[in-house]
């Protein structure tokens, strides 16, 4: 048996990125040595704080939501070895979707990898080849240069979206919806659930 620091579990509506809209049960798991300065679950950052739950508790609360989507998140969940929670929650015929910030080794099973590469620790190669949706967040004109650095790490059929940063949306849209008129090959991603006032 293995056990994660879990910080919450919820069923909700994904609120970012190609999948916003569908429902999913979303387990974040606590520790994270990222450390965004904008962050906003900054209370998952410190595992210590929480217990651990077992992998096969982790399953059974994902089915008894009765979703088709499960969401692991963080904090930064690839510090830990997602093999065996993947595995079980694929064989209980779930869906999973990883984000992370891919500055840790890769492990588990995945129906869809969002990877959004941080400064503050970027990404490890193996990490971004497997990127099925880049997501970059987007604070200031510099982080469309880190946008353009890392399309070309990722996977050509790999979506490339850039997500205004939350409390800077209203300064930094205008420049993001004119990059992606220019470059095309992006979307734009927004935080939905903000909107919606859902977590």
């Amino acid at each position: 048996m293995n056990a994660l620091p879990l910080m919450e579990s919820f069923y909700s509506l994904q609120g970012e990125g190609l999948y916003r809209g569908a429902p999913a049960y979303f387990i974040r798991l606590a520790g994270c040595d990222v450390g965004c300065s904008w962050c906003d679950v900054k209370d998952s950052w410190e595992a210590e704080k929480y217990t651990p739950v077992e992998e096969d508790d982790l399953v059974e609360l994902a089915i008894r939501s009765r979703t088709k989507i499960v969401v692991i998140t963080g904090g930064e969940p690839l510090m830990y070895n997602l093999d065996g929670l993947t595995g079980k929650l694929q064989r209980s015929g779930l869906r999973t979707h990883l984000e992370t910030a891919g500055a840790h080794k890769f492990s588990g099973q995945w129906d869809w990898i969002c990877v959004s590469p941080k400064k503050f620790k970027p990404p490890l190669p193996e990490v971004l080849a497997k990127a099925m949706e880049l997501k970059i967040i987007v604070a200031n004109h510099h982080d469309f240069i880190w946008a353009e650095d890392h399309e070309s790490k990722v996977p050509a059929n790999c979506y490339k979206l850039l997500q205004p940063e939350w409390e800077k949306s209203a300064r930094v849209l205008p420049a993001i919806i004119e990059f992606v008129k220019t470059n095309p090959q992006w979307r734009i991603s927004l935080q939905e659930h903000k909107y919606l006032n859902i977590p």
